[in-house]
């Protein structure tokens, strides 16, 4: 039983490394970033600039690529086409690097208007500012579809390595950029080092990719028939990121309206941090997808079941209690992690404000990560599209409603976790469904059994960790770094022993499943 399981979690693992190693730096990022910019209107400029190439990203490739590109690549080397294989990752690389070219080309050339819809709120010389930003970067998009297919293949040959540790690099080059340039560039040097990450996003993975037997080549062959097959996955997949995106952008819109100067910096540093954790899903998301795309080819109902229902309980183990313990540790952590230079006091408050309210929906977002990777490895792109319109809806409908209460900017990041949490529910109800027509029961009940288990042990958790950070918060002098990184430390180390000690208390079936997977393999017998 433990074989495959231990499989996939080696995979996981090294999937979720580089993603932590991704992520940390990315937060070392930001804080060079912050600390030379805080929440100012040069950095605010940034982030509203790199909406765009981000939307022409997410929305033409990103996810989209693994998720239409693997089953059909995976398909070909099952029936020993190799040629057919290489032929069609030569014909979706030149595609998209021509077809996001022309995109780019025309955005640019159009950017000082699409400020007018993007920060309609702001000032002209804010646009201004915005406008040129988003010209440079522009090009990044290009190299990123490129790069993701070739991540794809990397992926499809059961090696992660490499493709989780590409994004290390990319933030390395805007560190970089950042501590050379910006005395000479400013926030321009923010812009430049990501065009350089993109580039090596793109450059660290092509050595490997050739290993295996890649060759590039310009031959295009658009009437192949797996070309159509990627095409018509691709599609649906494509039009539910234009969606995910909107949610996105919905927050540099609405935000522009909202006076106060730093929120969207606010909302998108504790955006940043809610992902550290939720890199775990991604990884276990990411290291699964293959295994599931060859289950859902075979009709393997069964398997199916199983793989999600463990994965999910698993990944819901780990999220809802991290989601308690950063609502807890909001300000110690936002203050640990960015406080210095222009990142001061005021900044840490509106940042950890938002971020405990992001932190509502942590094992909503979790959920998805694992649940649209299910419907994808079926072939099946278009319910999570479905599901993610409706979950866009709600999250714009209440962000309109609350961004007008007390909540403020706030209001933007409760509204996105009561979306993610819909989405998460309705994903796991279709997902059910459709098991059923293949005669597959996939176990709701012992899901919700699981996570009301897990509820039970965090409430205790967070209470403990709250009252410990009260006592030490008033011993410890919070100004120094040390104290800090201690309090932090004790309180998430505390909270956690709490949580496994009742977990174990309460017959855990994921702790133990956890501790089995972890024990040296002469054990496991």
């Amino acid at each position: 039983m433990y074989g495959p399981l231990r499989a996939l979690a080696r995979a996981s693992l090294i999937v979720l490394l580089g993603f932590i190693a991704s992520r940390l730096l990315g937060l070392v990022r930001n804080a060079v970033l912050l600390s030379y910019f805080g929440t100012s209107r040069e950095y605010d400029a940034f982030l509203s600039a790199i909406a765009i190439p981000d939307l022409v990203f997410q929305v033409l490739a990103g996810g989209a690529v693994g998720s239409a590109f693997i089953p059909v690549f995976k398909t070909l080397l099952g029936r020993g086409e190799r040629d057919a294989a290489w032929r069609l990752v030569n014909t979706v690389i030149t595609v998209a690097g021509i077809s996001l070219g022309l995109v780019a080309a025309v955005l640019a050339l159009f950017s000082r208007p699409l400020m007018e819809v993007v920060i309609p709120g702001r000032d002209p010389a804010f646009k201004d500012l915005a406008a040129s930003l988003t010209r440079i970067m522009l090009i990044s998009p290009v190299l990123f579809a490129m790069s993701g297919f070739v991540t794809s293949v990397l992926q499809s040959y059961q090696r992660f390595g490499w493709a989780a540790l590409a994004p290390v690099f990319y933030n390395l080059a805007i560190i970089s950029t950042a501590a050379l340039l910006t005395p000479w560039f400013g926030i321009y040097a923010a812009a430049y080092g990501v065009v350089l990450g993109a580039l090596l996003h793109l450059l660290i993975q092509v050595p490997v990719a050739r290993r295996y037997g890649w060759r590039w080549s310009t031959g295009i062959s658009l009437r192949d028939t797996a070309v159509h097959e990627v095409g018509r996955l691709f599609a649906p997949r494509m039009l539910g990121l234009a969606v995910v995106q909107l949610n996105q952008l919905t927050n540099v819109v609405l935000v522009s309206f909202i006076a106060v100067v730093g929120s969207l910096t606010a909302l998108n540093v504790a955006w940043i941090v809610l992902m550290a954790p939720l890199v775990i899903a991604m990884a276990v998301g990411t290291a699964l997808f293959p295994t599931l795309a060859e289950a859902g080819a075979d009709n393997r109902g069964d398997e199916l079941r199983d793989l999600f229902s463990l994965a999910l309980r698993m990944i819901l183990f780990i999220t809802v209690p991290m989601s308690l313990g950063i609502i807890v540790l909001a300000t110690p952590l936002v203050r640990l992690l960015f406080e210095r230079g222009e990142f001061g006091p005021t900044s840490t408050a509106m940042t950890a404000y938002v971020l405990s309210l992001y932190a509502i929906g942590l094992a909503g977002h979790a959920t998805v990560e694992i649940a649209d990777r299910v419907f994808y490895a079926l072939h099946d792109t278009a319910t999570p599209v479905r599901v993610a319109v409706g979950a866009v809806s709600t999250n714009i409908v209440l962000s309109l409603i609350l961004m007008h209460t007390p909540l403020s900017y706030g209001g933007l990041a409760l509204a996105n976790s009561f979306a993610a949490l819909l989405e998460a529910g309705l994903l796991a109800w279709l997902l059910s469904g459709r098991l059923h027509g293949w005669g597959v029961e996939l176990g709701l009940r012992r899901i919700s059994r699981s996570l009301a288990g897990f509820l039970a042990a965090a409430a205790p958790m967070g209470a403990v960790s709250y009252g410990l950070l009260l006592l030490l918060t008033a011993r410890l002098d919070t100004t120094h770094l040390a104290a800090q990184v201690l309090l932090v430390a004790i309180v998430a180390g505390v909270g956690t022993l709490v949580y496994l000690g009742l977990s174990a208390v309460f017959g855990s079936e994921e702790l133990a499943t956890l501790l089995q997977l972890v024990r040296p393999r002469s054990r496991a017998a």
